[in-house]
């Protein structure tokens, strides 16, 4: 079975790619708004993809949602985020914040 994500992020491409044709981009539109629930066609590729749960996976977040993602990791990136030279003043405030509310 194909991953969803490989096959939404497919389509998103085909649709950017100047060299296909217009009955490819069609086709890929009607996939991403039928089949596969919509999917954004518009704008960046990236980004976040799930939502929360509403399980724990291990970990107090202090109300920050990180999704289905294990919490350890995601305050290891923030912290990681406001040690990092090539980061933004304010990239490392905001990753500051989010470890505050997570209580880390």
């Amino acid at each position: 079975m194909s991953n969803p994500g490989n096959v939404i992020g497919g389509h998103k491409a085909n649709l950017a790619n100047p060299n296909t044709s217009e009955e490819s981009k069609q086709h890929s539109k009607e996939v991403l708004d039928q089949e596969l629930g919509g999917g954004s066609t518009g704008g960046s590729t990236g980004g976040s993809t799930g939502g929360s749960t509403g399980g724990s996976t291990g970990g107090s977040t202090g109300g920050v949602d990180v999704g289905d993602k294990n919490p350890n990791n995601v305050a290891g990136g923030l912290k990681a985020t406001t040690k990092n030279p090539n980061v933004s003043e304010e990239a490392k405030h905001s990753a500051e914040q989010r470890l505050k509310e997570m209580g880390q």
